[in-house]
């Protein structure tokens, strides 16, 4: 593995690994490039091949929301370590799906941080080194799962928000129930202004609804309003509070608020098409997300899926 700068906000790693995300196969990439960006105030988003990564930096360590993939662990930690070799402290979990706590194991073993708090996780293991923290959620799916012990949170909270106090800036972590999954948290960093959005807001393509765990349409869309009513922008809707969202780019309040509306527009002439008595066949033919299929319809998350999910949800099957 190689790494080439470009400048203090931007590395290249170069290297054969494999690249993982929940909704396609795993691929052999012959490059990965790693983008270390700073947002504002304490925060950088460190964005690569999956899952974006938030990571705030300050006198007592580092603390990332999110940690990608199994498969790109090595990366992002020597991405972090192009920027700083302070210890990693805490990371957050925003829901469970491994191209968001893929690493967990990974950053626990190799934080730089000696041996502190925890919870052992079998008799005579030893504590991990740093706190994983996530909505009860996460743990309650991550236990049922089958996913790796060494992947579970290990300190969660079941209120409706919860606080950390970490580099000199508050941070609230709230609970959006319901919503991509059940267990999802948004991360305030309020010093710094910008939140993590986790799976609620990625403006990659449309809302994936998880059902299996727990997601519904009528989460999403309240968890795009309360980052709403989070954000305050800089002037005519631009700057101000930065979102970073679970995959895609740095967004404001402009952008988020067009995206909640086509969430909004599609859901209710989904439910309307409902209400009428149309089943799932026909709902598609009317093709409710048209004019939105060219930013938003993916291989990985296809216009039709999403129509499906959101009709599903609606009609209660």
């Amino acid at each position: 593995m190689t790494i080439r700068f470009r400048n203090i906000s931007r590395l290249i790693i170069v290297g054969a690994v494999m690249i993982g995300a929940e909704t396609r196969a795993q691929q052999d990439a012959d490059a990965v490039e790693i983008d270390v960006l700073p947002v504002q105030g304490n925060v950088y988003l460190i964005a690569g091949a999956g899952a974006n990564v938030t990571m705030q930096l300050g006198d007592e360590g580092v603390v990332l929301v999110d940690t990608q993939s199994a498969q790109l662990s090595e990366p992002i930690l020597a991405a972090i370590r192009a920027v700083t070799d302070k210890p990693i402290r805490a990371v957050i979990n925003t829901h469970v799906h491994p191209d968001h706590v893929g690493g967990n194991a990974f950053f626990i073993t190799n934080s730089g941080r000696n041996v502190e708090m925890g919870w052992p996780r079998t008799v005579g293991s030893e504590l991990p080194t740093i706190s994983i923290h996530a909505h009860e959620n996460v743990l309650l799916r991550a236990s049922t799962e089958d996913l790796p012990a060494d992947q579970w949170p290990t300190k969660t909270y079941f209120t409706p928000d919860t606080e950390l106090y970490m580099n000199g800036e508050g941070l609230r972590l709230i609970h959006v129930p319901a919503a991509h999954t059940d267990g999802d948290t948004l991360v305030h960093f309020r010093g710094s202004d910008v939140i993590a959005a986790g799976g609620v807001y990625s403006n990659t393509g449309f809302p994936v609804i998880d059902r299996g765990r727990g997601g519904s349409i009528d989460g999403i869309v309240e968890g795009l309003n309360e980052l709403l009513r989070i954000v305050i922008s800089r002037g005519y809707n631009e700057g101000g509070t930065y979102v970073v969202p679970g995959h895609g780019r740095i967004a404001d309040e402009a952008d988020v608020a067009e995206y909640r509306d086509m969430v909004l527009i599609v859901r209710e002439r989904i439910e309307r098409l409902v209400e009428e008595g149309n089943d799932l066949q026909q709902v598609l033919e009317t093709q409710p997300t048209l004019e939105y299929d060219p930013r938003y319809d993916t291989a990985s998350w296809t216009a039709e899926q999403f129509v499906e999910a959101v009709y599903s949800d609606l009609a209660g099957e």
